[in-house]
């Protein structure tokens, strides 16, 4: 009788206040069982060693802070192991932050672009002074590196008229945003050997996210998913 009077109040202020509703839909466990139920993954991804995919060998990395909302060390030596293996690498990357990544893969490539709102509109989602400033730090003065600003849902990727070897996307982690992201990556930027990785496929290397997994299998169809693996002692998903 206890738990069905929760759930006649967990409705009732449901009912009252709609947008409680997103949070029930967003909770991790229901993305595990949406990525269950439709793609029959309760674990996740399977698992590819990175020696699989950069042949192994030491790796130097640019600058890392360390800090919370970066990628770990072994997300940085993916995306450098793979620049390295590719003439003439083109990169493009949603997602700019302090620029760790792109500073990362600059000097293994032949040009970088890299994506982030504008100043403008992160005032506006009231994002900190300081975190603002921060966008950029390590990739504003590299010589091939391209700072484009817009929203990605809203960007005119079809206007770069350009494909790109290696996508890194690491933009907002809703099942929207990533969705979004996957399905204009997929349409405009990719040729067919492009590598894409996806960013915070987990919360850690051991925990899947899933409302993220949802968001990549979604994305890119089902011609494509088998080809998508999560990289081991990462906390990213890939394409190859």
């Amino acid at each position: 009788m206890r738990k069905t009077r929760k759930a006649l109040k967990a409705l009732w202020w449901i009912l009252r206040r709609p947008v409680l509703l997103n949070r029930v839909l967003s909770h991790e466990d229901s993305w595990q069982s949406y990525v269950e139920k439709n793609f029959a993954l309760p674990g996740g991804l399977p698992v590819v060693d990175m020696d699989q995919l950069t042949g192994g060998g030491s790796l130097s990395l640019g600058p890392m802070t360390y800090l919370d909302g970066g990628s770990l060390p072994t997300d940085l030596m993916l995306l450098a192991g793979l620049a390295e293996q590719m003439e003439e690498c083109h990169y493009f990357e949603i997602g700019t932050w302090r620029g760790e990544s792109v500073a990362t893969v600059a000097p293994r490539a032949s040009a970088c672009h890299t994506l982030c709102l504008d100043d403008q509109e992160m005032e506006r989602l009231g994002m900190h002074p300081r975190s603002i400033e921060s966008h950029g730090l390590f990739s504003r003065e590299l010589d091939n590196v391209i700072q484009l600003r817009g929203d990605s849902r809203k960007f005119d990727f079809q206007g770069l008229k350009q494909k790109f070897d290696l996508i890194f996307i690491d933009g907002d982690h809703h099942y929207d945003f990533v969705k979004s992201d996957t399905v204009n990556v997929f349409r405009h930027l990719v040729h067919e050997k492009s590598i894409v990785v996806w960013h915070d496929y987990g919360f850690q290397p051991d925990r899947v996210r899933f409302e993220v997994l949802a968001a990549i299998l979604e994305g890119i169809g089902p011609l494509r998913r088998d080809l998508v693996y999560h990289v081991a002692h990462t906390k990213c998903a890939i394409y190859t």
